[in-house]
């Protein structure tokens, strides 16, 4: 446990104590429980609800639980978590307690068939979907908070460094779980009176355990600061740290540099939440020629989506090793464009992919996109963020995130439609769309690294 001797009070604003490895290692261990539950949603949701029995022009509206949780409770708890002060800490009460709604809401989602005496599989679906979101948002703010409060200036690379490896191993276990299991010979159709596969049913009830446990670990073994030595560390009173701000107040001062994030952050984002939404259904059709959630082939389309988000999750990890060196010889803004022309052109060429196994190709470009999606918009962002208010400008930047794919939500059955019932011709738009993103990346941001 990271039990760090409080400083002799001074004037003067002292640096925070440096970290061991292992230390900054447990901030974020966390994370890849959650990561596993959040790539397991990511790629089976849409299996699940075309399973008990949702309408393809329709799961685009189920999926807005996700973005439409965030953009409620993330700037909620980011302004509750910078005013918590308890034994647990400041963030972990918000972590942990977010991290037990979620294993459970895994639980039950897989199952919304066996609760129809309650209500219709496909209403307890939904609502168990956004309970999972609603949860994983309360889970996930603080999470970038921590590395912010605990590390040091010396060590924030490093910080969220480690945290977008966690992120990344996280999604390609979860996404690699349920084609694992059919290799090991769990059936990955439904059996007699079932209708969603057992091989998605237990990748989940794995994904909630490894959550829970992972967040009980980083609970247990982060130790953080109370509000005296946080606020010595960050040259700040210690009534200022506990001083209440009104969220109006907070609003008109949202720095510059996060409204002109908030363009690349749209398209980018309405981009990724077309490619989750629609890539089952976009291959099923594609390559595997079939539309029925219940055939075998589309099990299969389901396994691969796992297998190909696994992919782009290990690119954007080893990425994410050249991306700071990288960042530095050419300019955040320079290598964030360029990086998601990258992933737009990977998006679009899936459109021209008939073999699965080529499929891993547009990964890479994808996977590209997405590590720097992970991090430099928060490089970039952090720079300008008060300390005493960095949880809840955290989930106020989390807006920039949802509402593009709340917009993604309410047009993706209209864009199904207009595109000739061609799922895959959907992902076409996200890569469009992501390549816009590269272009205003350029022409929108003024970073201090350029």
């Amino acid at each position: 446990m990271a039990n760090i001797p409080p400083p002799a009070h001074s004037s003067a604003k002292m640096q925070k104590p440096k970290l061991r490895f292992w230390q900054i290692w447990n901030i974020s261990f966390g994370f890849l429980g959650v990561q596993i539950g959040y790539s397991l949603q990511n790629a089976n949701t849409s299996r699940i609800l075309s399973a008990i029995g949702a309408d393809p022009h329709h799961l685009s509206l189920f999926w807005l639980a996700a973005p439409l949780a965030g953009f409620f409770v993330q700037p909620i708890v980011g302004l509750s978590s910078d005013k918590t002060w308890t034994r647990l800490g400041r963030r972990i009460p918000f972590i942990l307690g977010g991290a037990i709604v979620s294993a459970l809401a895994m639980f039950f989602m897989p199952n919304s068939e066996h609760f129809a005496e309650l209500l219709p599989p496909l209403f307890f679906g939904a609502a168990m979907l956004l309970l999972m979101d609603t949860s994983f948002n309360v889970t996930m703010q603080p999470f970038r908070a921590l590395v912010s409060d605990m590390v040091g200036e010396s060590q924030r690379n490093q910080g969220y460094a480690i945290q977008s490896f966690l992120i990344n191993a996280g999604a390609v276990i979860g996404s690699l779980l349920p084609f694992v299991l059919t290799s090991l010979g769990v059936a990955n159709e439904p059996g007699e009176g079932q209708r969603v596969a057992p091989t998605v049913i237990w990748s989940f009830y794995f994904g909630g355990g490894a959550l829970l446990l992972s967040v009980i670990w980083t609970s247990i073994r982060t130790k953080e600061y109370p509000p005296a030595e946080y606020a010595l560390y960050n040259n700040l009173d210690e009534d200022v740290v506990k001083e209440k701000l009104s969220f109006s107040s907070l609003i008109k001062n949202i720095p510059a540099t996060m409204l002109q994030l908030a363009v690349t952050q749209f398209f980018s984002w309405f981009a990724l939440f077309l490619m989750w939404v629609y890539t089952t259904q976009g291959i099923a059709q594609h390559i595997w020629n079939t539309s029925n959630p219940e055939s075998k082939e589309y099990n299969e389309a389901g396994n691969w989506t796992g297998v190909i988000f696994a992919a782009y999750s290990v690119f954007a990890a080893l990425f994410s090793l050249v991306l700071t060196p990288l960042a530095n010889k050419l300019g955040r803004k320079n290598t964030y464009m360029f990086s998601l022309l990258a992933g737009g052109i990977g998006l679009i060429s899936m459109m021209f992919i008939y073999d699965k196994y080529w499929l891993f190709l547009p990964m890479v470009g994808i996977g590209i996109a997405w590590a720097a999606i992970l991090a430099l918009p928060y490089a970039i962002l952090s720079a300008s963020l008060p300390a005493k208010q960095t949880g809840v400008y955290m989930g106020i930047f989390n807006i920039t995130i949802t509402v593009p794919q709340i917009a993604a939500g309410l047009l993706g059955g209209v864009a199904l439609t207009a595109l000739g019932e061609k799922p895959i011709h959907v992902i076409g738009l996200a890569g469009a769309s992501m390549f816009l993103a590269g272009i205003f990346a350029k022409l929108v941001i003024k970073s201090s690294n350029d």
